[in-house]
């Protein structure tokens, strides 16, 4: 059976017309627009604000705030050590480590930290690392500036 684009249709039921209201008694939604007689409710803009508790304190404001999400965290990596073995650059800037996928590309601040082994010499410019990561640095014949 093919399949005619003119008599493709969506599914029974999930389209609804719109209600159309204050167009006449017969209607079912004239005069008051199905929003009843008088109040806030009836009017326009006529609701509370979202969390409202008719004046009790809401629970967003009873609950105490917990947390810290740090803006300095998403411009901060670390690097593990085994990973600068892999680089063939003779000087390791942040650089070179966005171009070789190893931080994402808005680092502002990369820290080496001591996780596997580095047995090539490496050269950091601009590039912090952990006391026990330099060790091992300079161990391997690296320098850090």
């Amino acid at each position: 059976m093919t399949m005619l684009l003119n008599t493709i249709r969506p599914a029974a039921g999930s389209k609804k017309p719109a209600k159309r209201v204050g167009r006449g008694i017969g209607s079912g939604f004239g005069k008051t627009c199905g929003r009843g007689h008088k109040g806030q409710k009836s009017r326009s803009g006529g609701m509370p604000k979202i969390g409202f508790e008719g004046g009790q304190m809401p629970i967003q404001r009873r609950l105490p705030k917990i947390g810290f999400n740090s803006a300095k965290k998403r411009l901060t990596s670390e690097v593990r050590l085994n990973e600068l073995m892999n680089l063939s650059a003779d000087e390791i800037t942040i650089d070179v480590l966005i171009k070789e996928n190893i931080v994402p590309e808005f680092t502002k601040r990369v820290k080496i930290i001591l996780s596997g082994e580095i047995t090539t010499a490496v050269k950091l410019q601009g590039i912090v690392a952990t006391s026990g990561a330099s060790k091992a640095i300079e161990a391997a014949g690296g320098s850090l500036a």
